[in-house]
């Protein structure tokens, strides 16, 4: 759709003799308006909103709110937000996709043309999560995995097969490429994005949303990008803006260059320990500064990829002539780059170090005074110094050993604090009393005694060693946060280099990996020679993808694990990821720490936490010499060596030519053909979703509310993961009864997460967290409730009961606190509530993200008035409710309250419908309906 343009900023940019349609920022003045001094990120923001300016979602009063932007103002002003693209990865494309095939269907039925339904914005799907390290330190590992991975998710990829086929602007990346975050940073961002219309090329700042919680990576590139729920990315896919607050920018200036012997990983935990402490959650962060020019593209990328470890939605830097270098590298066109640099420079994108703009917040950092670091053991912002390390896992561990049987608690407060579309803590994660930083360093002197429990371990090779508590099982350079940066991976692969030449070896109870997050690694570790010598430490590649990081670190060394289970010995994970959540890397594994590869490789080495990589020797060399860290560590002339040497443009251009073909593997998938698809009655992971099912073509009017029950009454801060989990299917639940009738043995359960294209399993796993507490059975903790269909309303599980609610024809509401829907954004907890049959949720306060999802599956969400609740209108979920005052939106009224009637209690409820947009998804059913008709009717 045209832009209104009420401020006459359309206009022409003429790069070396092409033009470009562009709306220019500086159209936009008047009293007490000063866009020069916005953020660069809320600039990008009021592009978008110039651009797409339609009289409805987004009106001239819109472009003024955030054009007088107040510093010092809480958020609470909505714009809507229009990425120009969207990033999925599989676990969380693949409903995505499902629900698109399940239009197609429904347009076909209702006469539309099938085809018709598409994303409407470009959409790229990496396949990324599903790779584990089954086999390790061999050369064939690599293959033996992608094989064991195929075999695994068969039918998931030959769905996605028919998607990439079927459907216009949507693009799948095979799986053994690379990492979704990083083939977004080195080859899918655009930094300033085309597109043709009419024989005009309109260029805008290059902007998406990610259903992986680590988007904000190509924040390093300039590009305002986040994660986002399922549900908000259908909605851009489908041509629907995103609803956001107008944010507060934390502003943080960087000034010096990092020292010797400082990595990008020991910046970004320094990074992440400020912000983490400073409460950065749902603000937006920018870098500036004379220090910015001394941060590499790489670098900045690592700090991007670490938001949701300290709560930001991005953390920005603007574009620079490093991002001009980066996109050289990486590939991209000389006509691409002359673009991007005149674009910024004419919109006031480009970085200028002494320009000091507006922000709500500042912080200061000096690079030099960055110190080695890593982070644990269960908390990415925990960080330590690498010369306290040994005293700090001293402190920590007796907490381990001391207490080993305290109750775990804290799990709901980590998944509220989680940002949108992060992956949840797991269900073991322990204590977490305070989102702020712990320091252990001072919890046990270095020269004090600690519990061992020592066991000798015979391999299956004959080789004997001893392990105990805090021995390192797995060192795993895995693919999230460091393999984009050239300058840590190759310090690795050399640190690995020099510690063969001296004779060290991995202690045999590590299990070792590499897993990159691209193609281009392995490809500049063979151009340099270093491979073999990671490779003779047991760095064998297993996979391009998410590995150690999400979980998928496979099984331990059997010798090691049946030892561990025996002592009950608290062992330790290093790697070089995002997050070291406790039970997150591996079931069996209590303590887990972040830190830069070539640190990964030293505990490698060592095989243990308990020492002090500054004095302790880490082995001993040919001659039966003490080697330390300092007689292999590289030096920082040597690494750049290394990078100048064996990294160049033709790397990035021949390893992404032809990306989305995929390995003969993939080519030769059976894949179904047709513009609609053959659901496959049999499938456990992808069924055709009720959602369309008897949809008339013209919306009926909707009704009020009567004769409702309480399918739930619950208290604040209940998450999306109470609502729905993501993480493993209970043996008992009713989840692990459907897919046991569908003939799936126990052991290939797999998780919610993994089987979010089948439906089925999905509402059965709605409300099914096992720490749910619904106040109708209070002496249950999980997903129970009280069916109110039979005389004595026993207890039964809430899918159950939510059968038999709709088999009596009764509708359902859930009560709830404060906060609901807090956390990660998860889009079947929204789906998920209807299907069960709920038709509005009475809250004291929501999660901006899932009330407006709630909406957008067409539930209706109700507010308690101020000072009201369940408790103070003695409500106690065993009444009928009614609910009136709906019908006045059919006449394109959205009334302020509705009244609603339980038992003999009345009061008004806030009718949270805030847009017209929204107004119209819920009149319709929802947003995917209301999508649809209007392609319908287009047609």
């Amino acid at each position: 759709m045209a832009s209104v343009n009420s401020f006459g900023s359309r206009g022409v940019l003429d790069v070396k003799g092409k033009p470009y349609e562009i709306f220019r920022l500086s159209a936009i003045s008047g009293a007490g308006l000063d866009v020069a001094s916005l953020p660069y990120s809320l600039k990008i923001l009021l592009e978008n909103l110039l651009r797409t300016e339609n009289g409805a979602d987004i009106t001239a009063d819109d472009i003024n709110a955030l054009a007088a932007w107040d510093a010092d103002a809480q958020p609470s002003r909505e714009i809507a937000f229009t990425p120009a693209r969207v990033v999925l990865q599989d676990f969380t494309g693949v409903p995505a996709v499902v629900d698109l095939a399940a239009m197609r269907e429904a347009m076909s039925q209702l006469g539309g043309d099938p085809t018709r339904i598409n994303p409407l914005a470009p959409v790229e799907l990496v396949i990324d999560h599903s790779v584990i390290v089954d086999v390790f330190g061999s050369n064939t590992a690599f293959e033996r995995n992608v094989d064991i991975e195929y075999g695994r998710n068969l039918e998931r990829y030959q769905f996605l097969r028919w998607g990439q086929n079927a459907f216009h602007d949507f693009k799948v990346v095979p799986p053994g490429t690379g990492i979704v975050h990083q083939v977004n940073l080195e080859h899918l961002s655009r930094v300033v994005f085309t597109q043709e219309n009419d024989g005009v090329t309109t260029a805008y700042p290059d902007t998406c949303v990610g259903t992986d919680s680590h988007t904000p990576m190509v924040n390093g590139l300039g590009v305002v990008a986040w994660g986002v729920g399922g549900i908000e990315a259908e909605a851009a896919m489908l041509g629907q803006p995103i609803s956001m607050l107008i944010p507060r920018v934390v502003g943080f200036k960087l000034t010096g260059s990092l020292p010797e012997g400082s990595t990008a990983t020991d910046l970004v935990l320094t990074i992440t320990e400020r912000l983490r402490q400073h409460r950065v959650v749902g603000k937006f962060v920018e870098f500036y500064g004379p220090g910015v020019a001394a941060v590499p593209l790489a670098n900045r990328a690592t700090i991007g990829n670490m938001s949701p470890e300290y709560g930001s939605t991005i953390a920005i830097f603007p574009i620079d002539e490093v991002t001009l270098n980066y996109m050289a590298l990486t590939g991209r066109s000389a006509e691409q780059i002359a673009l991007v640099e005149a674009y910024a420079k004419e919109q006031g994108l480009w970085h200028d170090p002494q320009v000091e703009l507006r922000y709500s917040e500042r912080l200061e950092l000096d690079l030099s005074t960055v110190v080695p670091s890593i982070a644990g053991p269960k908390r990415p912002q925990d960080r330590i110094s690498l010369a306290d390390s040994k005293q700090a896992f001293r402190g920590a561990l007796a907490t381990y050993v001391d207490e080993p049987d305290q109750v775990q608690q804290g799990y709901d407060k980590a998944v509220a604090e989680s940002f949108p579309a992060s992956d949840p803590p797991s269900y073991s994660d322990s204590d977490r009393r305070s989102a702020q930083p712990t320091d252990h360093t001072d919890e046990a002197p270095v020269s004090g005694r600690r519990r061992r429990e020592p066991i000798v371990v015979t391999f299956g090779d004959g080789t004997r060693g001893q392990i105990d508590h805090g021995s390192v099982v797995i060192a795993a350079i895995t693919s999230c946060t460091n393999t984009s940066n050239p300058t840590v991976m190759i310090a690795a692969a050399l640190l690995a280099k020099k510690a063969v030449e001296k004779g060290l070896n991995r202690k045999p109870w590590v299990k070792t990996s590499l897993a990159p997050g691209s193609r281009v690694v392995t490809d500049y570790y063979d151009r340099a020679g270093l491979t073999p010598y990671l490779e003779a430490l047991g760095f064998n590649l297993v996979g391009y993808g998410c590995t150690t990081c999400i979980g998928n670190s496979g099984p331990l060394i059997p010798e090691v694990s049946k030892a561990v289970a025996e002592q009950d010995l608290s062992v330790v994970s290093v790697l070089s990821g995002n997050r070291n959540f406790e039970g997150r890397i591996h079931a069996e594994v209590k303590m887990n720490y972040l830190m830069s590869p070539p640190l990964v490789v030293a505990y490698a080495l060592a095989g243990t936490m308990d020492i002090d990589l500054f004095n302790d020797p880490i082995g001993v060399d040919h001659d039966n010499h003490n080697v330390y860290l300092k007689d292999i560590w590289p030096t920082a002339a040597e690494v750049a060596l290394v990078v100048e040497s064996s990294i160049v443009s033709d790397m990035f251009k021949n390893g992404y030519a032809d990306v989305f073909a995929g390995d003969q593997r993939w080519q030769q998938l059976p894949t179904p053909q047709g513009d609609i698809f053959e659901w496959e009655a049999a499938s456990t992971y992808v069924r055709k979703p009720p959602y369309f099912e008897n949809m008339p073509r013209h919306p009926e009017p909707v009704t009020n509310i009567f004769g409702a029950r309480v399918l739930a009454k619950l208290g604040d801060s209940v998450t999306t993961d109470h609502i729905s989990p993501a993480g493993s299917i209970a043996k008992n639940s009713p989840a692990a009864v459907y897919l046991t009738g569908h003939g799936v043995a126990p052991q290939d359960f797999n998780s919610y997460g993994s089987r979010r294209g089948n439906h089925e399993v999905m509402i059965r796993g709605t409300f099914a967290n096992v720490r749910l507490r619904n106040q109708l059975a209070p002496e249950t903790e999980g997903g129970y409730t009280r069916d109110f269909t039979q005389a004595s309303a026993p207890v039964s599980t809430i899918f159950e009961a939510s059968r038999a609610y709709l088999a009596a024809n009764t509708p359902l509401v859930i009560l709830a606190g404060k906060e609901y829907g807090s956390g990660s954004s998860r889009d079947w907890a929204a789906k998920g509530t209807v299907l069960l049959g709920v038709r509005a949720v009475i809250a004291e306060s929501y999660e901006r993200i899932h009330r407006s999802n709630l909406l957008g599956m067409g539930v209706l969400p109700l507010q308690y008035a101020e000072g009201q609740n369940a408790q103070t209108l003695g409500l106690t979920g065993e009444e009928v409710f009614d609910i009136e005052g709906i019908t006045a939106l059919n006449d394109g009224l959205t009334p302020a309250t509705v009244k609603v009637r339980a038992g003999n209690v009345e009061f008004e409820a806030l009718l949270r419908i805030d847009t017209p947009s929204e107004a119209a998804y819920y009149r319709h059913g929802g947003i995917m309906q209301y999508v649809l008709r209007n392609l319908l009717e287009k047609g």
